[in-house]
Parts: C-alpha cells; structure tokens; sequence
C-alpha cells in the first residue's frame, strides 16, 4: 500500500461522494492487498467498510441528501440482469460490485459509491462503530436472524474474534441461550461480558459433548477460520440443528455422513448481506446497544493496521479514522 493523493472525483449518475469517516479493516482486504480476487486490476483503493456523509450526489439521487450519515459495505451494488438478481437474491448478484475489490473503497478521505448500495447510519451508532458493523456485523446478524431460530434456543458461537465477538452480542440479544466456544480460558471473561451465558474451552472439553449434554446446539455459529476445527462441531447440533460457517478458512470441512444424515443436520454458509440488510444490522445495534471492539488507527497507519490484524493480534477490528467520534 502506497499513501497517495488523487483528483476529486465527481459522482456519476445513480452515485454519491462520500465524505469518509471511518473505514474498517479487515481480513477480506487481502483479496485486493495480496491480489488474491482473480483478474482485480490496479490501482486499487481497498476497504470496504465505510462510514462517513454524503457530500455530492450525481444525477438520478433524489433518496438521499447532502450530509446524511451512510454506509456501505461489501454489496456495492447489484447489475440486475442475471438469474439470482432476477429472483431477487441481490447479494449473490454475478455481477456484483465490490466496494474495494471492484471499485475504489475506503481506505480513502473520499469514496465513490452506488445510491442504491447506501445504508442509513443510525445518529446513536458513531462512525468508528458502524464501519465493522457494515460486513463482520451484518453477516453474523444475517446468519443467526435467517436461520429459523427461536427465542430460548441454544445456540453457539466458536470462536471469539473480529466476527465471533459480535455474533455472542446478537445471539444474546435475539434472546437465545448462547453459549461461547474459544481456545483456552483466557477468553471466558470476556465471552461472559459480551452476553454468553456459558463457555466451553476446546482445548480442555470435547464440545460436541458438551453442548449434547446442554440438549445440543439449534445452531452453531462458526466464526473461526479453521476448518479443522468446524467439522467436529456438527455432533454438537439437536436434531435438524444447523452449523452456519462465516469464517473464511481454505482448509475443508471434514463431515461425519452418518451424524449429518441420521440427525437431519445441515451445513451452510453466510454471506454479507444487502444495503437494507446492513441498516437492520445498524438499527438493531443501536436498540440493543451491540457494539464492536476496536482499535482506531490514522490513514498513514494503514499498512501497519493492515499487518496487525493479519497477524491476529487486533482486538477485535481495526478502523481507520478521520478525526471524528
């Protein structure tokens, strides 16, 4: 990463410039840092986790206004034209536009986005809170809000990080029994304080059968980025029970077939979600006073910020920040 200056550039038709306030860092940057999206061209501005105000509109924006608290997030907008836009399945678009990866994203005093991938920011959730909120918040929300969940299920949470330190707080406040899966002891605290109202150490305990001997997990939220460490889980499910992988991992997920089939359990994974799936998240943070962990950092520290979470030592996501709350 190289700190540049650029033209200002005027927002095109159905767009807006975005005074940036906040931009999350996180662990999907790579994809455009390390060149790892097949076919991704250069110069690239990364980020997308971007809160701020809108300071320009292009022709065609009537919805929104100069000034307005927004965000956008992975969905930078959807092409409309191919068969999941046409079902209406909007952030499985093939075409999709990826703030940071096909257009510029945060790491930015300004950045360009689609109107129609805007997200109303909330005036109680700040900027440096709302950025992460916008991709590791909206996926963990979306996977535990869309699984079919009841209140007083039990569900788990493994692993407590940058994605699993939010899913604990939603899962509490969905009004489930959460219980925190983690290595070792030193996270119990914490996982307590976020809302889990029970903690199982994977170092020390076999967790498929601990959560059997709780009547076994309704779903298991899978945050950590190991797949080794997933397939075990699946024992861990009721029957019917779901474990809804969101971390990232290119290790594959061992299954055990009989467990899966003899259980009617079922694996799935999660992805971001939508403009208006990334405002329910935000509001639903506010009302229930969700808020991410994070370390603040200026642009020019970037690549050192960028660096720290690559090395899983962020706690829990780092933000770049522009003088503001």
């Amino acid at each position: 990463m190289t700190l540049v200056e650029r033209p200002l550039r005027e927002p095109g038709s159905g767009q807006v410039r975005i005074r940036v306030e906040a931009a999350g860092i996180c662990h999907s940057d790579a994809l455009t840092i390390e060149g790892q999206w097949p076919g991704i061209t250069y110069p690239r501005v990364p980020g997308h986790e971007i809160a701020g105000r809108i300071e320009a509109l292009g022709d065609g924006v009537h919805q929104w206004k100069v000034g307005q608290r927004v965000g956008v997030g992975w969905f930078g907008g959807e092409c409309g034209e191919c068969e999941p836009c046409r079902r209406g399945d909007f952030v499985l678009c093939q075409n999709l536009i990826v703030s940071g990866i096909s257009t510029d994203g945060g790491y930015a005093e300004m950045a360009i986005a689609e109107a129609r991938a805007l997200a109303s920011i909330p005036d109680d959730v700040t900027a440096a809170d709302a950025a992460p909120l916008l991709c590791a918040g909206v996926t963990t929300f979306n996977a535990l809000r869309n699984a079919n969940l009841r209140a007083g299920d039990l569900v788990a949470i493994q692993g407590i990080g940058g994605l699993g330190h939010l899913g604990v707080q939603f899962a509490r406040r969905m009004g489930f029994r959460t219980v925190a899966i983690a290595r070792g002891q030193e996270k119990e605290k914490l996982a307590r304080e976020l809302g889990a109202h029970d903690y199982i150490d994977s170092t020390a305990q076999d967790v498929a059968q601990v959560l059997l001997g709780m009547g076994g997990a309704a779903a298991i939220l899978a945050t950590a980025a190991s797949g080794k460490s997933m397939g075990p889980l699946l024992g861990g499910l009721k029957v019917r029970g779901k474990l809804i992988v969101v971390g990232a991992s290119p290790e594959p997920i061992v299954l055990d077939g009989v467990e899966l089939i003899t259980k009617a359990r079922s694996v799935c994974g999660q992805i971001v979600g939508t403009a208006i799936d990334e405002e329910d998240t935000l509001n639903f943070s506010a009302l229930q006073e969700v808020h991410p962990m994070i370390e603040r950092v200026s642009l020019d520290k970037a690549p050192e910020a960028y660096a720290r979470m690559m090395r899983n030592e962020a706690r829990f996501r780092m933000v770049l920040t522009f003088d503001t709350k």
